[in-house]
Formats: structure tokens, sequence, C-alpha cells
């Protein structure tokens, strides 16, 4: 039976057209690009998974930010919690020591640090989306590309009864058998790229909620300013107290300036960053 599906196939492409070889050519393009992506992304999403898992382990094993600063100094970030709280440590200093030189800059504490979480959230969504556009675009054309070629082989078996006036199966079994197979490998095409974009959607959903969850804690952490302060004091104590003092002789200033009180600005929230 299977060489009698291979010469089958052959005869189909021996037979078809320069339109139906088009169309076939389009839905390889197609399914390739959507296998790729397919294969790519969900092991971008598993991998990226276990290393989120690992990372709010340690952070929250921590004895400090001061402590979660260091392993991030040691380990640059590789998914996006981390990101998140290096570039949210970052600000948050930033602003604490030097205050508003730029427009960039300007507002209060929480305020700065509210956008600076706000565009690290939305740099990641952007990413998360990337690929989802070809998917849903496969997906949704897939189909009616193959009803294209479907209606192409029907057409086929209609001028081949008009010229030869005869509507045998002879004469329309190749046809039609064309327009059958368009039909299906545009199903085989569309359904993957249909369930693949709706998965994907689902696991980008998900790490949104938990990476929002956490940007609210993380937020809350830095504000306040206790955990950070309290790892800095432990620094300083096993530095030993006569650098301390000869550094603030020299400055003329206080080692570490009391943080501000913390502005009303809102948490950074994932549907900010246009969530999928």
């Amino acid at each position: 039976m299977e060489p009698n599906q291979a010469v089958g196939f052959a005869s189909f492409l021996a037979q078809t057209d320069a339109v139906g070889r088009t169309i076939l050519l389009v839905m390889l393009l197609m399914s390739i690009a959507t296998w790729t992506l397919i294969l790519t992304k969900g092991l971008a999403v598993l991998a990226e998974r276990r290393k989120s898992a690992r990372f709010l382990a340690a952070f929250w094993e921590a004895p400090s930010l001061a402590a979660v600063e260091r392993h991030l100094a040691a380990q640059p970030p590789a998914e996006a919690f981390a990101y998140l709280t290096q570039q949210a440590i970052l600000a948050s200093r930033h602003h604490l020591r030097r205050g508003a030189t730029r427009l960039a800059e300007a507002g209060a504490d929480g305020e700065f640090l509210t956008r600076a979480m706000r565009r690290v959230l939305d740099e990641y969504t952007a990413r998360l989306e990337s690929g989802l556009t070809v998917l849903a675009s496969v997906g949704s054309t897939a189909p009616f590309v193959g009803l294209f070629g479907t209606v192409w082989g029907v057409y086929h078996a209609l001028v081949n009864i008009g010229m030869t006036g005869q509507g045998t199966l002879d004469k329309v079994a190749g046809p039609v058998g064309e327009a059958l197979i368009m039909t299906a490998l545009g199903l085989a095409v569309a359904i993957p790229a249909v369930l693949a974009y709706n998965g994907f959607v689902r696991a980008n959903r998900l790490v949104l909620a938990r990476l929002d969850a956490y940007a609210h804690d993380l937020y809350a952490l830095l504000t306040t300013g206790a955990a950070l302060e309290a790892g800095e004091c432990a620094e300083s104590g096993t530095s030993g107290a006569s650098g301390a003092s000869a550094e603030s002789g020299a400055s003329g200033e206080a080692a570490v300036r009391p943080r501000k009180p913390a502005a009303p600005a809102a948490a950074p929230t994932a549907a900010h960053a246009g969530r999928a």
C-alpha cells in the first residue's frame, strides 16, 4: 500500500501546474515557520521557567537585598525575574544617591522606581509576544490557502470534463484528488499553529501574572528600604568602623543617607505592559 501512495503523490506533483506548486510551496513555508517557532519558543519557555524558579528560591532565601545585588553582580541575569530585580535595585540606588538630574529622573523615589520597573515589564512583554503574530497569521490563513488549492483542483476537473465531454472517473479523479490534498494540507498546517498560539498565550499570561505579583513585592521592599539598609549596615560593620569614619570625615557627610518617604505611586503592573 505504501508504494501505491508514493506513486499517487508523485503523480499529483507531476500533474499539478504552476499555481498548484506555488500553493504547495506557500504551505510548506508556513509549516516550517510554525514548527520552528514551536520548537524554539517551547524550549525557551521551559528553560526560562527553570531559571526563574531557581532565582526566586535564592531571592527569598537571601538575608538582604544587598546580598541579592552581589549575587546578580556575580551572575548576570538570564531571565525576567532576575533582570527586573537588578534594574529595580539599580534605579533605587541611583535616585537615592544622585536625585533627579534629568527630566527622565524627575519625581519622587517611588515614581522613578515605578517607571524603571514598568519599562522592564514592557520590554519583557514585547519579547514574549514575538512570533505569536506569525502563528496567528498561519492559523487563520492556511485553511484558506488550502481552500484556494481545492477550488483550483475542481476547476481543472471541470475543464477536463468540458474538453472531453465525458464525466468519467478517470477524467476527474486527478483534479479532484488534487483538490482534496490541498484541503488536507491546509488543515495540517493550520491546526498546529492554532494550538501552539493558544498554548503560548496561556503560558505568557501565567508568567506575566507571576511577574506582576513579584513586582509588587519587590516594589514594597525597595520603597521601605529596610532590607537593603540592613544589608548595607552589615557590610559596613564587617569592613571596619575606622574606614567608615575616615570616609565620613573626608566627605563631611553621613555614610548612608536616610531614605525619603515612599511616594504614593502605584507599583507597576503587567497590565501596563500590554499583556497578550
